[in-house]
C-alpha cells in the first residue's frame, strides 16, 4: 500500500466511524495531511470541543489527549501512539508541587498546559505559552509557583516584574538544548533571516531572538511578515510545515538536533491500524477529570 492509498483509506474510515483526527504541528507531513485540524496542543483541544464527531484521535502525546478528554468528557478519545509521552509534562509529581507551594504563603500554582492531568488537578490555573504572561498578570497573588518549565517561567517573570515566580526544576529537553552559540551561528550563516524562537528556549537565546512566541505565534508571524527568510527555533517539523505552507519563503532550522522523539512516535500506519483494528479509548478517573478541569476553565475565563 502506498502512502497515498493509506491516506485515502484513513479518510474513508474516519468518515465511516464518525471520528475527528487532530494532529499537532510537530507531526510528519503525511499525518498532518489526513487531519481535520492541525495546530498546537491547546488549539486542538478547543477544536475537539466543537467538532461534531463523537470520537477524537489525537496525533500527539499523552497530555494532549488528556486535555482533549478533560474538555470533552462525553467523547471517546484515542491516542495514536500509546508510548508517546512528554518528558517535561511528566517531570514532577503532585506531591512535589504541593510540598513546594507550602513554602510560600498565599502562593498560587500556575501549570503550563504541557503537564499531566494529575498536575493540573493540584494547580490553580493553567496557561499556554502564548497566554502565560497575560494570565499571570491578572492573578491576585504576588507569589506564583510556576510549573514545570523554568525557561518559560523566566520569560513570564521578565514580562511580569511585579510578580515573584518560584520554580521546581523542569523544562523541555529539546528546546533547552539550544544554546546562544547555536543562535549566533545560525544568524551568521543567514544574516537576512529573522530568528523566531519558542519561550521554552533558554533565556539568553530568547533575549537574542527577533521574535518569541508559541508554535502558533511563530506560524502567524511568518504569515504576516514581509520578510522572506526565517530561522526557526522550535521543533524542526515547524520549519518543514512552514516550507510547505509558504514555498516562496526560506526556513532554516536553528539546530538539526531540534527533534522530539515522542512526537515522532506517531506514524501514518499507526493511524491506519487504529481505524482498521480499533483501540482502547483513554480512560480518566471522574474525580481527577473534574479537578483538572477547574484550572483549565479558569484559564479560559482569564485568557
Amino acid at each position: 500500500m502506498t502512502i497515498r492509498e493509506m491516506q485515502e483509506e484513513i479518510l474513508r474510515m474516519k468518515e465511516e466511524k464518525d471520528l475527528c483526527i487532530l494532529a499537532h504541528t510537530y507531526q510528519s507531513r503525511e499525518v498532518t495531511e489526513i487531519a481535520d485540524y492541525v495546530g498546537d496542543s491547546f488549539q486542538l483541544s478547543l477544536k475537539a470541543r466543537t467538532a461534531p464527531q463523537s470520537s477524537i484521535l489525537m496525533c500527539g502525546v499523552r497530555f494532549m489527549a488528556e486535555t482533549v478528554k478533560i474538555l470533552s468528557p462525553e467523547k471517546a478519545v484515542y491516542l495514536s501512539s500509546p508510548q508517546a509521552g512528554c518528558p517535561m509534562a511528566e517531570q514532577l509529581t503532585p506531591e512535589q508541587v504541593c510540598a513546594e507551594k507550602e513554602k510560600y504563603p498565599g502562593c498560587m500554582t500556575v501549570a503550563y498546559v504541557n503537564t499531566t492531568a494529575e498536575l493540573k488537578a493540584v494547580a490553580d490555573v493553567c496557561v499556554t505559552s502564548s497566554s502565560a504572561a497575560e494570565i499571570v498578570k491578572k492573578l491576585p497573588a504576588k507569589d506564583i509557583l510556576f510549573i514545570p518549565d523554568v525557561n518559560l517561567g523566566a520569560y513570564v517573570q521578565a514580562c511580569c516584574p511585579e510578580k515573584k515566580l518560584h520554580f521546581l526544576f523542569g523544562g523541555c529537553p529539546v528546546h533547552s538544548s539550544l544554546t546562544l552559540r547555536d543562535a549566533k551561528r545560525a544568524k551568521a550563516e543567514h544574516p537576512e533571516a529573522k530568528l523566531l524562537v519558542h519561550p521554552e528556549c533558554r533565556p539568553d537565546v530568547v533575549a537574542y531572538a527577533d521574535y518569541v512566541g508559541s508554535t502558533a505565534g511563530i506560524i502567524e508571524y511568518v504569515a504576516r511578515s514581509p520578510k522572506s527568510e526565517f530561522i526557526i527555533g522550535t521543533e524542526n517539523s515547524v520549519a518543514e510545515y512552514l516550507g510547505f505552507e509558504y514555498p516562496e519563503k526560506k526556513f532554516y532550522p536553528l539546530s538539526k538536533g531540534l527533534i522530539c522523539a515522542d512526537m515522532k512516535a506517531t506514524t501514518l500506519p499507526d493511524v491506519y491500524r487504529i481505524l482498521k483494528e480499533g483501540a482502547e479509548p483513554l480512560e480518566m478517573n471522574p474525580e481527577l477529570l473534574q479537578n483538572a478541569r477547574g484550572c483549565i476553565d479558569w484559564m479560559l475565563a482569564l485568557g
